[in-house]
């Protein structure tokens, strides 16, 4: 693509969040997002592949719809108030039909269908800017709006995702596609602790990107889409695979990993609202995601892979990658749990 026409995309992508990040008014927000989705469309096509022109249309029908209506329900909002602030959602038919728009923008279950298939056609890099940018302005106006929206609506809506995306990637051998119901998993975690504690949800999410920035740097480092050829990796770069190994189990949520650090603070805010069934519920689910993301270190550590694959060896292939922000997302994706104390001060 020509780096000009690419500075524009990046520039709109960067400019549509901005936009919704700023706005109080439902109309901006609305044309922020609009942005955003016009901004991405290029990208997600730029190959002309059949699968990714599928997947780019797939993409804009959806978020189409959605943006269709929040401009419906900020409308009905307008009519039944006289205003269009974001803050003075006093309509349950609007602000619901609101929550459910955002909850089919960044995939939350039971609006979780398009995802998986939308990430499996896309390049790995547009992949990462769908699975991390695009969430912001959504999740941003589900911030603003949570506290007019029903909270068993919220609860159901994160519980239905972290079960769907732990349960959704348990049978799946394509990269992309596990790394989308990973997404749809995490989302359901930030969603649940809203409208108890909204700072651990950015702190959630803020790791939530670290991490998934180190997983799809790290399968385009190593040219990497399917677990057979994962499997072939650690001969061409084994401290790479080492570190992919460890940042995997960081998605899941174990100790002494960074990852598990939101988990553990969302569990014992849940406990502290007492809701214990609801904290055991997401406990179990994110053994469902845990799961899948051992098979897969499995894939890549503890198996001697075949001597023949069907695809191209990815030691042939010379990568052109800077090293750079894979280094500085793993290191972020690995060792923040021992600073805990520091960031809850500055979150709470």
């Amino acid at each position: 693509m020509n780096p000009y026409v690419l500075m524009i995309l990046l520039s709109s992508l960067g400019l549509g969040t901005t936009l919704t990040f700023a706005s109080s008014h439902w109309f901006l927000a609305w044309m922020g997002l609009e942005i955003n989705t016009l901004a991405i469309v290029p990208l997600m096509a730029q190959h002309h592949h059949p699968r990714a022109v599928e997947a780019t249309t797939k993409y804009f029908l959806t978020q189409a719809t959605a943006a269709a209506m929040i401009l419906f329900a900020s409308t009905t909002n307008a009519w039944i108030t006289g205003e269009w602030d974001m803050n003075n959602m006093s309509s349950p038919i609007a602000s619901t039909m609101v929550i459910a728009a955002l909850a089919l923008k960044i995939g939350l279950a039971p609006m979780h269908f398009w995802m998986p298939e939308v990430l499996q056609g896309l390049d790995l890099l547009t992949g990462l800017i769908m699975s991390t940018w695009q969430k912001l302005a959504p999740l941003a106006l589900i911030i603003q709006t949570s506290q007019t929206i029903d909270p068993l609506l919220l609860t159901s809506l994160g519980l239905m995702s972290t079960l769907a995306g732990g349960w959704g990637g348990l049978n799946q051998t394509q990269l992309r596609k596990i790394l989308a119901y990973s997404s749809i998993a995490h989302m359901g975690w930030m969603i649940i602790i809203l409208q108890y504690a909204p700072q651990l949800t950015i702190l959630a999410l803020s790791t939530y990107i670290f991490m998934t920035s180190a997983a799809f740097l790290t399968l385009k480092m190593s040219s990497t889409t399917k677990i057979s050829t994962l499997a072939m990796t650690w001969s061409k770069n084994p401290i790479l695979t080492t570190t992919t190994a460890l940042v995997l189990l960081s998605l899941g949520g174990l100790p002494p990993l960074t990852g598990f650090m939101p988990k553990w603070l969302i569990l014992q805010e849940l406990t502290k609202q007492d809701l214990p069934t609801t904290a055991t519920i997401m406990a179990l689910a994110a053994l469902l995601s845990l799961y899948f993301y051992l098979r897969l270190c499995y894939a890549m550590t503890l198996t001697i892979s075949p001597n023949m694959t069907n695809s191209t060896t990815p030691w042939r292939v010379e990568t052109t990658q800077t090293s750079l922000p894979l280094t500085l997302s793993t290191m972020v994706a690995l060792g923040l749990l021992p600073v805990t104390p520091a960031i809850l001060m500055l979150v709470t």
